[in-house]
């Protein structure tokens, strides 16, 4: 057997593989510079008391699962009841909690048992009750409580039990800009195609100072591990979403704050509750549906900073948040292999469903038998040192440019970190995060392909160490 021949395909494999996924990061960089231009073009700055007034705003039904929540439940849910928007409900969906969340609420919001009957149009865990609020102010708050089920069939239930057209899914922790509902609706107003998903850019809360659930000043995490995230959230949001948007193939919808039709989303059975990644599949299969009906449809993004929530700051708290990640990417795509490479759903079956499969979840495992290859040519003594070392350095700037490049578009953009020392510390970790953050996500991946494949369907436990303001100091 020719060794050197093998050595010498392997290799431009992954060179061939390596400059197309710098090409196709290349491609959205551009897209996204489009779309966020256009945006800040076509978006001036709108008078929010003209629009609260306004009647042709649709009514939202806001849907917050809440699992285990005793410490902060209340204390979000009073955020969530002072946003502004001329016409919504609040439906906190207790999924079996354990502690007292479920009391903490009934107390602190005057709640009562509502008898009334209600259908069920997609089929969930056994309701125990739903209640309502007595107390005049809190007239627009709804909460069922429910046998536990997990986030996806909480969310069917809210679903069932809500009374408004348009749902607003979120995480009951997570901090809405006051104007969030107001432009996350946007999509859904004066639209010839039936807009069927909405959804924004999220942001990291950690190291802010917050209160009474409103962002009062943004800070950088001193932490390096939620830095990194930072610059993962601007790349993922700013120069990935943003340019899938622009070419209408967005697969994503973040579960911490999305927009749907009501209507649309009981057509297609609500949310899957067989898989981890149920918000990436009820978009999927949304868009699946609509392609096969041939109706014309569109997903909006709103390019604006609309949600605050926290990220892990432990390794192992994002270990478990990757490997579920990787599984919900891998369950998703499996379910709707039929769409992959199939001309007659367009972008989604020729380029966005593609793209997911051999640079998001493929991706990782290309990388890590990139590294063992590394290692056995080593071994064997055919590894040239030269080469290597120019290829790692060329992987290793173009990373750090894209992740500089990222913090460009959100300079351009919305400017929250607005302190040139916070910016300084962002390049900073843009240098750092591919030598020690980035190896440990492609092994979180690794690993969830593992337990995909061992069988493991669990969210495993996401504790948090909770948005309570640091002690104030001079920066």
């Amino acid at each position: 057997m020719n060794y050197d021949l093998l050595v010498d395909i392997a290799s431009w494999l992954f060179l061939i593989y390596a400059v197309v996924v710098s090409s196709g990061y290349l491609f959205a960089a551009v897209f996204s510079f489009l779309e966020i231009k256009e945006y800040k073009r076509e978006n001036i700055p709108t008078d929010d008391v003209t629009l609260l007034q306004s009647t042709s705003l649709p009514p939202v039904s806001v849907l917050a699962p809440a699992y285990n929540e005793e410490a902060n439940v209340v204390e979000n849910v009073k955020s969530l009841l002072t946003v502004s928007y001329p016409s919504y409900e609040i439906v906190v969906i207790n999924d079996g909690s354990k502690d007292n969340t479920l009391q903490r609420l009934i107390d602190t919001f005057d709640l009562v048992k509502d008898e009334s009957l209600r259908y069920n149009s997609i089929p969930t865990k056994e309701i125990r009750g739903v209640y309502m609020s007595t107390h005049k102010a809190y007239k627009n708050l709804t909460v069922i409580d429910k046998a536990n089920g997990g986030k996806a069939d909480a969310l069917n239930a809210g679903i069932n039990n809500c009374k408004h057209d348009l749902i607003c899914c979120i995480d009951v922790d997570c901090i809405l800009e006051d104007d969030a509902l107001l432009k996350l609706v946007n999509p859904f107003l004066n639209n010839e195609k039936t807009v069927i998903a909405s959804g924004g850019i999220i942001r990291v809360a950690n190291s802010c100072i917050i209160e009474d659930g409103r962002i009062i000043e943004v800070r950088l995490p001193d932490k390096f591990l939620a830095r990194a995230q930072i610059l993962e959230y601007f790349r993922a949001f700013l120069m990935g979403r943003m340019a899938w948007s622009r070419l209408d193939g967005l697969l994503l919808i973040s579960g911490a704050f999305g927009m749907f039709n009501k209507k649309i989303a009981i057509e297609v059975g609500g949310y899957n509750t067989k898989t981890v990644g149920e918000d990436m599949e009820l978009l999927v299969r949304m868009r699946r549906m609509m392609r096969e009906k041939n109706e014309p449809y569109t997903v909006g993004f709103i390019p604006d900073p609309l949600c605050w929530t926290e990220v892990p700051q432990q390794w192992k708290v994002l270990h478990r948040q990757r490997n579920r990640w990787t599984r919900g990417t891998m369950e998703t795509l499996w379910i709707h292999r039929k769409m992959l490479f199939n001309p007659r759903f367009k972008v989604l079956g020729m380029l966005s469903t593609p793209y997911w499969m051999f640079f998001e979840w493929l991706a990782p495992i290309i990388e890590f038998f990139g590294v063992l290859f590394i290692v056995l040519l080593y071994v064997l003594g055919r590894l040239d040192w030269t080469i290597f070392f120019s290829f790692f350095a060329v992987v290793y700037f173009f990373s750090v440019l894209y992740s500089i490049t990222a913090i460009f578009f959100e300079e351009y953009s919305f400017q929250q970190y607005k302190k040139p020392k916070y910016i300084f510390r962002l390049v900073g970790t843009a240098f750092a995060e591919p030598l020690l953050y980035h190896p440990f996500v492609m092994w979180a991946a690794i690993k969830g392909n593992i337990d995909l494949i061992r069988g493991k369907n669990s969210w495993g436990t996401m504790s948090r160490t909770g948005l309570a303001n640091p002690q104030k100091k001079q920066v």
